[in-house]
């Protein structure tokens, strides 16, 4: 309501403004007319504005600016070199009209290219060899990707999407519970990740209206960025390479870390459950690698040694059998 009156009154002063000085020598009551006009075109930009992104200002308004410079030095080369001067004024009038528009229609379409933070960000990670990183919402909920940070295994600017975090933020006020704590996690991860010394977090507001999937708007950000997507989504991952966008995937490098066991080996592990199989035991490592043990489903709740006797890989992860053998 205030905002309101606000308005009434900014159109009130410059309608008044028009009757007390006349533009252009017009009669009083036609230069307070044009005033009014001018003042409600004026406030209708204003409630246009107001619903725009800054970024999309930013950009049109700068594009515009390099349209002017641009149109004015074509204008005065062809000036100069014109035989003809009323061609030569047509001629930078036409730049100064063409070129402006354009590159207002560039800056407000492609807003990102004019990004002062994009541009620092862009030229200071390529002074230093380093790449951007962008992490999708499933990673930031995982969590793990602040230990890699914390020992410096990941180094540089991690990127998150404005769309991304309105994502995470959905989930952390989602009715379910078990939901609601995995969107808080991830929003205590980001909170850990900017306090980090080993890498800078960019929250980043480009977004792709025309594409509703996040997914898509991950990899077309990957390949704005010239960026590596983090991600723990088996599917991103595969979209992904397939369309030339390199990806991090905490869980293939969870794997690849995982301790090497042969056939033959020994080792001692704890059976916590029943297999599927007839008499089988089941145990689990530190690392949470699934041992199928043969012979073991009586010494449940037991430390037992056994011996490997296949390892399975799968696309989850590692899977090892191994067989008790009683007579040790």
């Amino acid at each position: 309501m205030n905002l309101l009156f606000l308005r009434i009154f900014i159109i009130a002063l410059v309608t008044v403004a028009g009757y007390f000085f006349p533009v252009f020598n017009l009669q009083r009551p036609v230069s307070a007319g044009i005033a009014f006009a001018l003042a409600l075109i004026l406030i209708h930009l204003e409630t246009r504005i107001r619903k725009t992104q800054f970024k999309v200002i930013w950009g049109s308004t700068i594009g515009t600016y390099l349209g002017v410079l641009l149109g004015w030095s074509l204008g005065a080369i062809y000036h100069t070199v014109a035989n003809d001067p009323t061609t030569a004024i047509f001629i930078r009038i036409f730049f100064l009209i063409i070129l402006p528009y354009i590159g207002f229609l560039v800056g407000m379409r492609k807003s990102e290219w004019l990004d002062p933070a994009y541009l620092f960000h862009f030229f200071k990670e390529k002074s230093v060899g380093r790449a951007y990183k962008i992490l999708d919402t499933s990673v930031i909920i995982d969590g793990r990707i602040t230990d890699l940070c914390d020992t410096s295994f990941i180094e540089g600017t991690l990127v998150v999407p404005q769309f991304v975090l309105k994502e995470l933020q959905l989930v952390a006020d989602s009715s379910d519970g078990l939901k609601r704590q995995r969107g808080r996690r991830g929003l205590d991860v980001l909170d850990h990740l900017q306090k980090s010394k080993g890498v800078s977090v960019m929250i980043t507001e480009m977004d792709f209206p025309d594409i509703r999937d996040v997914d898509s708007k991950l990899i077309e950000l990957g390949k704005r960025l010239d960026a590596k997507i983090v991600t723990n989504d088996l599917n991103l991952n595969k979209i992904a390479r397939l369309q030339g966008v390199s990806v991090l995937n905490i869980n293939e490098l969870a794997n690849a870390l995982k301790p090497i066991v042969l056939p033959g080996e020994s080792m001692s592990v704890f059976i916590i459950k029943e297999g599927k199989e007839k008499d089988q035991g089941v145990a689990y490592l530190d690392d949470g690698t699934m041992v199928v043990v043969d012979n073991s489903r009586r010494l449940i709740g037991q430390n037992v040694d056994i011996s490997v006797t296949s390892v399975l890989q799968t696309t989850v992860g590692k899977m090892i059998f191994g067989r008790y053998n009683e007579d040790k």
